[in-house]
């Protein structure tokens, strides 16, 4: 295991300026949308933008090793928000299949709850396992098989990974932290791949310490 001191020399933190950023994020669409799928209190003062893919070994060694001491730490506190984006590393198979489970789980209120079971199924990707998950949960499985099998939401998901192809991002994990309410005006802190809560630690509380000196500075 590399030292602490060596992680971080690894883990490349960089502010991303608009104009590498593609052109939708001039008009809100890109860091902020409106068909996200945000966990955590909607007015957290940071943001977490996670593009990941459920049947990515690291992917998944995040969301049980790291992901447990973020949602402890400061999505129940408030502090933080996720919003996750799908960037399947392929254009057919697993990747595509479990991507659109969750987001058809989301039509019945249930997407977080797929996206957990997801990364918590050893891998159970084939067709049956998924409706089986979608049993677990007790979807209206009919809905749901419609929903999958008329591939409803392949356009976003791909426009998920088109989007994030385009600012650089070229595997899974890939987190971009930045302020909630004032994201255009920066900084974008980058950590590209599934790095120890410390690492995610020291740069939310530069983001939190930055939006408490904003807050201080802002008029009456």
């Amino acid at each position: 295991m590399l030292p602490n001191r060596s992680l971080h020399m690894l883990v490349i933190v960089a502010i991303i300026f608009l104009t590498v950023l593609p052109a939708s994020s001039q008009e809100d669409t890109f860091l902020l949308r409106k068909d996200d799928r945000v966990r955590g209190n909607q007015q957290a003062p940071v943001t977490l933008l996670e593009y990941s893919d459920f049947t990515c070994g690291y992917c998944e060694k995040f969301f049980e090793e790291t992901w447990p001491l973020l949602f402890s730490e400061y999505i129940q506190t408030g502090k933080l928000r996720l919003i996750y984006r799908d960037f399947p590393r392929s254009t057919s198979g697993p990747s595509i299949d479990t991507a659109m489970a969750a987001r058809c789980a989301g039509e019945q209120g249930q997407y977080w709850s797929m996206h957990d079971q997801l990364f918590s199924s050893n891998r159970k990707f084939s067709s049956e396992q998924i409706q089986q998950q979608a049993e677990d949960l007790r979807l209206n499985v009919r809905q749901f098989s419609e929903c999958v099998q008329a591939e409803r939401y392949m356009d976003s998901i791909y426009r998920d990974r088109m989007e994030g192809g385009s600012i650089g991002v070229r595997g899974t994990p890939h987190f971009i932290l930045f302020l909630t309410h004032n994201p255009k005006e920066g900084p974008f802190l980058v950590i590209p791949g599934a790095f120890p809560f410390d690492v995610f630690q020291e740069n939310i509380e530069k983001l939190l310490a930055q939006a408490k000196t904003q807050k201080r500075s802002d008029p009456l």
